[in-house]
């Protein structure tokens, strides 16, 4: 029988660690499925790990069982979240547990999904297998935020980010790249730990982005690639246009000629018209667009106006901020950032994230 007063030994809590690394190292890589780490155990020695598949399947519990050449007959497992009870794109993970003969099971926390919250527990008990949960609940709690957020929601997890000068610029004529290499290969892993990448044409088109993760063997991670463009305005001869197809870009446009569309499709590009509010997108349709799509965790790598219209609306569930040491010139045709009051207004917390790494300093705002 599972209690909330279940006491757990050294030995369970550093297994669970493991479960916990493992779920972490597949955050934003599982599609609309949540990622969870399992951990099989016989006598204090691990017999097998495994993790939620890539794009979701197969499961941890499934996988950390594929992985074992061992009886499992008597073994204990950990898992982050609840294991699932119901049929989906893959049978219950119940009934894998039942038929190893997994002695006893410890979950973190129990899955928000209504398909499997709580019915676990019952299922297990029901065939004398020991269930214990809430070893590492808080810690483990904090990890599926942006999983509880989709399910309560139905929307992504947000992220924004955006790169200003040491004297507040967000760009300069002639400048283009203004943070040093440890905050592009920051910039990069995000890209890797989300689904998704919006981005204005306007900012497209002054920078010619490619939005893809350039870190050494990750580049098959790159986000799929979000454009809002109100009039169907990104270049023909911009890296994005050139290398779209239907999985990877997406365009919402509001107004735009039959001619201009029939090329767009002719690229594969997915055209999708978004609604206006005062002449600006309305954000929250298209987050909720991009959630029935799939999209689970998307970073904006927006300008000043389209990062401040989205904190304005309290709609980033994170936001990074990244005070470059470059300074840049005002001489010249340049921008300006000038929302910070509306930063540190909207979201109270306020970490420092890379105090002692290259000369950028990036601060995370929740």
């Amino acid at each position: 029988m599972s209690t909330k007063k279940d006491k757990f030994s050294k030995k369970d809590k550093t297994f669970m660690e493991l479960a916990l690394n493992l779920a972490k190292a597949r955050h934003g890589l599982t599609g609309v499925n949540p990622s969870v780490g399992c951990v099989i155990v016989k006598n204090n020695e691990i017999l097998s790990i495994g993790q939620t598949g890539f794009d979701g399947t197969p499961h941890a519990e499934f996988n950390a069982i594929k992985n074992s050449n061992e009886n499992l007959e008597d073994a204990k497992m950990y898992v982050t979240l609840e294991p699932c009870s119901h049929y989906g794109k893959t049978p219950p993970c119940t009934n894998l547990i039942i038929k190893n003969k997994i002695k006893e099971v410890v979950y973190a926390v129990e899955d928000i999904d209504k398909k499997v919250k709580g019915k676990t527990l019952k299922i297990l008990q029901s065939k004398d297998i020991l269930v214990r949960k809430n070893l590492l609940k808080n810690e483990i709690n904090k990890f599926y935020i942006p999983y509880f957020f989709n399910r309560k929601n139905n929307l992504p997890y947000v992220t924004g980010k955006i790169a200003i000068s040491k004297n507040n610029l967000i760009y300069s004529k002639g400048t283009k790249r203004i943070s040093d290499i440890h905050t592009d290969k920051f910039t990069h892993f995000l890209r890797y730990k989300n689904d998704a990448l919006l981005i204005s044409s306007k900012t497209l088109n002054k920078d010619n982005s490619k939005l893809n993760c350039r870190l050494e063997g990750l580049n098959k991670f790159s986000p799929q690639r979000i454009i809002l463009d109100r009039n169907l305005e990104t270049k023909k001869n911009s890296y994005i246009f050139k290398t779209a197809n239907k999985n990877n870009t997406i365009i919402f446009y509001n107004n735009a000629k039959t001619k201009e569309k029939l090329m767009f499709k002719k690229k594969g590009i997915i055209l999708i018209k978004g609604k206006l509010i005062k002449n600006s997108f309305d954000i929250k349709s298209i987050l909720k667009k991009l959630h029935v799509l799939g999209c689970r965790n998307l970073l904006v790598e927006g300008g000043n106006d389209l990062s401040k219209h989205i904190v304005k609306k309290k709609l980033f569930n994170q936001f990074y901020l990244y005070k470059c040491a470059k300074t840049l010139s005002k001489l010249v045709n340049y921008k300006e950032f000038n929302f910070l009051n509306e930063l540190k207004k909207n979201y109270k917390n306020e970490f420092k994230i890379n105090k002692k790494l290259g000369k950028d300093l990036i601060t995370l705002y929740k």
